[in-house]
């Protein structure tokens, strides 16, 4: 399936994790830029929301009218000029850059990834470690941080690199595996299953729900999104070309994507674009909460 398009932001440096904020202008990760980047739909302008340092892969707002980002400081064999450690940050309204948590349960984060708020307003990501798909150097884990800024592991994994994840109006989290092809379903009640798997050659990255409870599933290096029902049967492919990393739900039925442009990991590479492209179909509205 093929959907109009058009490009929102050009140079960026492994764009990643975009979010729509409430007046239409949507954020995202600019990691290689150690940057929350923007684009403003009502001036057409691009620019810099927040300079967080290290390299950010996700972000999105909270109730409290902060953004929360993930810093995963290392990303193949670039690595930020600024250091941060793996951790989650919080920008505040005024531009005010912390780290709440570097570690869960007393374990160090190896590089959190993409994140989400619950229906019960915790905050929930995954931490993933540094891409390697040969030598698989960090275990996967799957956090929650509590309202009062504490974090625990909700999942030890194997090496299976867990990357996007989302939550469901039930409280179950899904999220994919990229070493493994794996989506993969949490029940609030612990237990877990395979959802399904993707093509052979769709690595997946990011995914989103829409308002139907399907799933949109962006897949690294295969030049588009899969389309699959909350059970887990493939719908259909939605054709963008480029190197797809994450996506979020806008206004209207659009669809926002962060394209990695050429894939590179040996340097910072700033090829990228945020692509819209008119889907036609709306997003599940996304969950908020605050960390104190």
């Amino acid at each position: 399936m093929k959907r109009p398009q058009v490009i929102r932001a050009t140079g960026l440096g492994h764009p990643e994790g975009p979010y729509e904020l409430d007046d239409g202008r949507v954020i995202f990760a600019n990691t290689y830029a150690s940057e929350i980047g923007y684009w403003d739909p009502r001036t057409g302008k691009q620019g810099q929301y927040a300079y967080v340092g290290g390299g950010p892969n996700a972000c999105m707002l909270g109730s409290d009218g902060a953004v929360y980002s993930t810093q995963t400081p290392n990303v193949g064999q670039w690595v930020a000029p600024e250091h941060r450690p793996p951790s989650i940050q919080k920008t505040s309204a005024g531009g005010k850059v912390e780290i709440l948590v570097t570690e869960a349960d007393g374990v160090k984060f190896d590089g959190p990834n993409d994140l989400t708020f619950g229906p019960d307003g915790r905050l929930y990501f995954t931490d993933s470690g540094d891409w390697n798909i040969t030598d698989k150097p960090h275990p996967g884990r799957i956090c929650v941080i509590e309202k009062n800024g504490v974090a625990h592991i909700l999942e030890e994994l194997d090496y299976v690199y867990p990357n996007g994840i989302v939550a469901e109006p039930d409280g179950s989290l899904v999220w994919v595996e990229s070493y493994t092809l794996n989506v993969v379903r949490r029940k609030p009640n612990g237990s877990k299953s395979v959802l399904c798997r993707m093509p052979e050659g769709h690595i997946p990255d990011g995914l989103k729900i829409d308002v139907n409870g399907d799933f949109w599933i962006t897949a690294v290096a295969a030049g588009g999104v899969d389309h699959f029902t909350r059970d887990g049967k493939r719908v259909g492919f939605l054709e963008t070309g480029g190197t797809i990393l994450n996506c979020v739900f806008g206004k209207n039925g659009k669809l926002f994507c962060c394209d990695m442009g050429p894939f590179d990991t040996t340097g910072a590479a700033m090829t990228g674009y945020l692509i819209e492209v008119d889907l036609g179909v709306e997003g599940m509205p996304l969950y908020r909460g605050a960390i104190g």
